[in-house]
């Protein structure tokens, strides 16, 4: 079982750093965008670019990190992300403090920490890969996966409680103090780390940033996934603005109603993870990627069909419900195949082309379905992204190429 397996005391220091950091973001969930409306009184517009264009910015300024992350030891990187995004979240309060508080500046914290971020798991993903044995690497994907899930169920409701109590940048401050605690867990481990070895005088070159890109693209198994996981992630945090309207606006939820419909089913997420192993070793990872695949993406649907009232709220929590628990288990699968089906000296530049892919195609679509709402309703734009999201899983691999596994390749200069 995925709880009782052991895998070892440096796994369990990343695995808690991970977890601060994890509920510390949890607790922030939607802080920046508060502060923006309570605060700055910032119109749909501006929320609408910091939501889109913070994060598309910083997947544009980790294109060229990750090379520098690729050839560099991996815990120092980490370590310096999480206190790069420390000392963004936390020059929000301070300026909030001295009345100095901008948009411009949550524009900028909002890029700086979706780069940040990047880098760290493109670092983190690296490391885990030699840290823990290749038969270990589900079980460890899936135990991240479930601290996910668990700190987004917690964390936003606790920190609504804690905006009405102690103001709208309480949340940032613990948020900024949780990767200053990530970073705390992260220099606690123990073992010396290999360096990164290259034959090349300059590692960090022109054509360097696009090898992530380049593995991917080559891979008959990654190429299909990549392509999938961009439009299924993107169509997916589409829906989320225009839920927030639809519900808040249109049919009359409540602030706590809208709360729950998005935390509650999150707890799915527990059920999920925890079944990746066995379901893994009983069915085999291709019909995972196929029967999974499929099933996380059919239920989009359903958000067209809430109405108001008790049977509307229980409609979006069984959608939500019935959507994370087929991704907490696809999740953490897809994770551990890309970790194999990747050399070590490509492995963060292949990690960092995944995430800022998804992120700009996340940030795309968002501004996509925000403009078919303007133009028509939040309802039809639900509609287009819950009928295109059917289409999907013709993208997923059709062979059993994804159930076997490669040899490692012997570096190469880069």
């Amino acid at each position: 079982m995925v709880g009782r397996r052991r895998l070892g005391r440096q796994f369990g220091w990343l695995w808690a750093s991970y977890a601060v950091s994890a509920y510390g973001s949890g607790l922030g969930f939607g802080a920046l965008p508060l502060i923006a409306v309570l605060v700055l009184h910032a119109g749909p517009a501006e929320v609408s670019a910091l939501s889109a264009v913070g994060p598309a910015v910083g997947a544009l300024i980790a294109v060229p990190l990750a090379p520098w992350v690729e050839f560099r030891r991996k815990r120092p990187v980490m370590i310096m992300m999480d206190l790069a995004r420390f000392a963004a979240m936390a020059s929000i309060p301070v300026a909030y403090a001295f009345g100095r508080l901008g948009f411009v500046q949550l524009l900028v914290v909002s890029a700086a920490v979706a780069a940040a971020k990047i880098a760290f798991n493109a670092a983190s993903g690296a490391y885990l890969k030699a840290l823990v044995r290749p038969d270990d690497l589900l079980v460890a994907h899936a135990r991240f996966e479930s601290t996910n899930w668990s700190s987004i169920a917690v964390g936003p409701p606790l920190g609504g409680a804690a905006i009405g109590l102690l103001g709208p940048v309480t949340t940032v401050v613990a948020d900024a103090l949780s990767y200053l605690l990530s970073a705390l867990g992260i220099t606690a481990i123990r073992g010396q780390e290999e360096a990164p070895r290259t034959t090349d005088k300059s590692p960090v070159r022109a054509g360097a940033l696009l090898d992530g890109w380049r593995h991917i693209m080559g891979h008959p198994g990654l190429r299909p996934l990549y392509v999938n996981n961009m439009l299924v992630s993107g169509l997916i945090m589409a829906t989320e603005p225009l839920l927030a309207v639809l519900l808040l606006r249109q049919l009359g939820f409540p602030p706590w109603q809208y709360a729950l419909a998005f935390a509650a089913p999150c707890l799915g997420g527990l059920i999920g993870s925890r079944l990746a192993h066995r379901v893994v070793a009983r069915f085999g990872r291709h019909r995972v990627f196929r029967t999974v695949g499929t099933l996380r993406a059919i239920w989009l649907i359903g958000l067209v069909f809430v109405r108001p009232g008790v049977v509307g709220l229980v409609t979006v929590m069984a959608v939500e419900l019935a959507i994370i628990i087929n991704m907490s288990l696809y999740s953490p699968v897809l994770a551990t195949y890309r970790l194999e089906h990747t050399p070590k000296h490509l492995v963060a530049r292949t990690l960092s082309a995944w995430s800022i892919g998804q992120q700009a195609s996340i940030a795309v679509l968002t501004a996509l379905a925000g403009l078919l709402a303007d133009v028509t309703s939040p309802r039809t734009a639900l509609t287009a992204a819950g009928l295109l999201i059917l289409a999907t899983p013709l993208l997923l691999p059709r062979q059993e190429q994804t159930s076997q596994h490669e040899p490692e390749p012997s570096p190469s200069p880069s």
